[in-house]
């Protein structure tokens, strides 16, 4: 596993797109592996957060002078499913 963070552009999409491609991405990788999700989404701070507490992936917070606005999580090995449809849903 490299020690580089993934990055995932989410650019300017509204946090239920975001949720989507990101759940989406994180299926594909293993345990432990840091993402940096760029996000413009207001609500991003907000939904994050929420959503890692929800699947249990850990939420690291933002990252220091990213610009834009990136935000940092860890893939979890025991996550819990969401719905394919909704990723704020738990299966």
């Amino acid at each position: 596993m490299s020690s580089d963070p993934v990055v995932i552009d989410g650019g300017d999409r509204s946090c239920v797109r975001l949720l989507l491609e990101l759940r989406g991405h994180i299926a594909g990788l293993a345990p432990g592996t840091v993402i940096h999700l760029i996000a413009s989404d207001p609500a991003a701070p907000i939904d994050l957060p929420a959503w890692c507490h929800l699947t249990g992936h850990a939420y690291l917070g933002p990252v220091d002078g990213a610009e834009p606005p990136t935000y940092a999580l860890q893939v979890s090995a025991d996550a819990r499913p969401t719905s394919a449809e909704s990723p704020w849903r738990p299966r």
